[in-house]
């Protein structure tokens, strides 16, 4: 059937993070208008702490013409330093455009990264296309010519009141609702969870001067001790500033134990700094002192460093899953953003390949399928590689080979093998730089589609 004579496939999206709010806006790219996004909270906030984004996925983002956004609330990121815990330097090696990348490698808060996006998704699909309040609680689905996937919801704040929108139907279902996702759980009742690393992670965000080179980051100490820190505020960085965000990862649980299960915790209460800062006493790496750092953050939120297995499926007939729902992964590499980031695209390339014949029997549950088989095995590497220290094994190495220091890195850990360990990780995680490059070439003129709506976005958030 001609397109033009084709209802548009109604796609709906269960969470408004980074991955499904990405998800809205590649589809959009492509050609799909009827795109709901449903989100559990019933309110979005610029809650959160920083995180990366690597070239492979600013480039994505630069297609969809969001580089410009990037650039104004991020730090675009010049290097990554490695350290012993006593401060010893192991590996300086440069990042996104200081590295030859055709794009930029960001350091950003999560929040407001989070913002920017939701306001594209406003602007570009529409306002009251995005649902808040609405936790996804449950499918069912046809698969004949013409059938459909209905989506169920649930009003979190008030379990008790029915949702505004209890359930829609649609042609596809992408379910991005996080590490907890409703839609696995589901899927695989018995997988109950997510794994527990025996490692916490405290992190907080706090203002000062400049480091370094200003847009540097810092990786210090060892698999069951470290802490990282780097800039994430283009704001900031105007002004002269850094706000620096930091993270401090201790082992809390021994290696080897059984108990998988993560203690309780709530991410969005501070939490004493006595807990954890100790251990950092006299650190200080790259000019930064770590306890100095943590003592004047005024808020710490406390995380359990957690994943989950990889299952061998994600899309079941017209439903899929993406990002941590699909491949929750630990924090390490700067990966999960990322990965998130490319999934959205490639899901909105399967979709657009059948965007005229979308209403046959089977068309749209081999799209989600071809998505899978595209992203489970990658993403699928990239919790193992994690799991194994990933980029950061150059700071087990020297810990294990010198525990107590050493004067040149070359004595202990040989420059070809140190320099393997992070050319490897970029393999596996598919940032090498000159696929990068290639692929920012191909599609350089992409980023001109939302050139000519710019102003006319612009009178719309004003008269919204």
């Amino acid at each position: 059937m001609p397109f033009l004579t084709t209802p548009q496939p109604r796609i709906l999206i269960a969470g408004a993070g980074i991955g499904g709010l990405t998800t809205a806006l590649a589809l959009h790219a492509a050609g799909f208008t009827d795109i709901h996004i449903f989100e559990a909270a019933a309110r979005l906030t610029t809650l959160g702490v920083g995180i990366n984004v690597q070239p492979s996925a600013v480039l994505i983002l630069r297609n969809l013409g969001l580089l410009p956004g990037l650039r104004d609330i991020g730090v675009e990121t010049a290097e990554l330093n490695f350290y012993s815990r006593h401060g010893h330097p192991i590996l300086s090696e440069p990042r996104g455009s200081c590295a030859g990348y055709d794009v930029p490698q960001f350091s950003v808060h999560r929040g407001e990264f989070q913002m920017m996006l939701l306001d594209a998704v406003k602007t570009r699909i529409g306002r009251d296309r995005v649902h808040l309040d609405h936790a996804f609680a449950g499918y069912s689905q046809t698969t004949t010519e013409g059938g459909s996937i209905t989506a169920k919801f649930i009003r979190r704040s008030n379990p008790s009141e029915e949702a505004t929108i209890p359930e829609m139907s649609g042609a596809a279902l992408v379910c991005a609702d996080g590490i907890n996702s409703a839609a696995r759980r589901l899927l695989y009742p018995n997988e109950g969870l997510p794994r527990f690393s025996g490692r916490m992670l405290w992190r907080g965000c706090v203002e000062q001067p400049p480091y370094l080179t200003g847009a540097s980051m810092v990786w210090a100490g060892h698999a069951n001790q470290k802490f990282i820190a780097y800039p994430i505020s283009g704001r900031a960085d105007r002004r002269g500033r850094a706000l620096v965000n930091w993270i401090a990862e201790l082992r809390v649980r021994g290696e080897g134990d059984p108990d998988l299960t993560p203690p309780p915790t709530d991410w969005t209460k501070n939490v004493p700094k006595e807990r954890f800062e100790g251990p950092f006493e006299g650190w200080m790496c790259g000019g930064l002192k770590m306890k100095e750092l943590i003592l004047s953050t005024e808020s710490v939120f406390e995380f359990p460093m957690c994943d989950r297995d990889p299952v061998d499926r994600w899309s079941f007939g017209r439903l899929t899953l993406l990002g941590d729902a699909a491949h929750a992964m630990y924090p390490i590499g700067s990966n999960g953003a990322t990965q998130a980031i490319i999934d959205a695209e490639t899901l909105a390339e399967k979709l657009a390949g059948v965007i005229d014949s979308w209403q046959m029997a089977g068309v749209i549950e081999k799209a989600l399928t071809e998505y899978q088989e595209a992203r489970l095995p990658p993403t699928a590497a990239i919790v193992m590689a994690n799991r194994g220290n990933g980029p950061d094994q150059v700071l087990q190495l020297a810990h294990e080979r010198a525990p107590d220091g050493f004067a040149n890195i070359y004595d202990v850990i040989p420059k070809d093998e140190l320099e393997s360990i992070g050319a490897n990780y970029k393999a596996i995680a598919g940032f090498e730089r000159e696929a990068v490059n290639k692929k920012a070439k191909e599609t350089e003129h992409l980023a001109g589609r939302f050139e000519s709506s710019k102003i006319k976005a612009a009178i719309l958030v004003k008269t919204v």
